[in-house]
């Protein structure tokens, strides 16, 4: 189990920009109802351009127990996001979640 089910600031903190061929309508996972489009060749996950940051897809309570709605089909800057990654660190940070803690992390 990683920390992540237990977070959730990176879905939080960071706006999601990624390729329209992604999408479900262009051949990729992601559902279009969870996007909106930034050019003709990029969108966004909805709710990540906001304020505060939310994504539309996350579920849960920050810092206590959160869930993707779309783990098995989200776009690849969210398979890309490293759990202790320096990004990481800065999105607890900014919801007051502190750093991992080693027991935490992967096992």
């Amino acid at each position: 189990m990683t920390a992540c089910v237990g977070c959730g600031a990176c879905c939080a903190s960071f706006r999601v920009d990624f390729s329209v061929l992604e999408r479900m309508d262009q051949g990729g996972q992601v559902p279009v109802g969870l996007t909106v489009d930034v050019t003709t060749q990029t969108c966004r996950m909805r709710g990540t351009d906001h304020q505060p940051v939310r994504c539309a897809a996350l579920t849960g309570k920050l810092g206590e127990q959160v869930a993707c709605g779309i783990y098995e089909w989200r776009p690849s800057p969210c398979r890309e996001f490293a759990e202790g990654s320096d990004a990481c660190l800065r999105a607890r940070y900014r919801h007051g979640l502190g750093p991992l803690q080693a027991n935490m992390s992967r096992s």
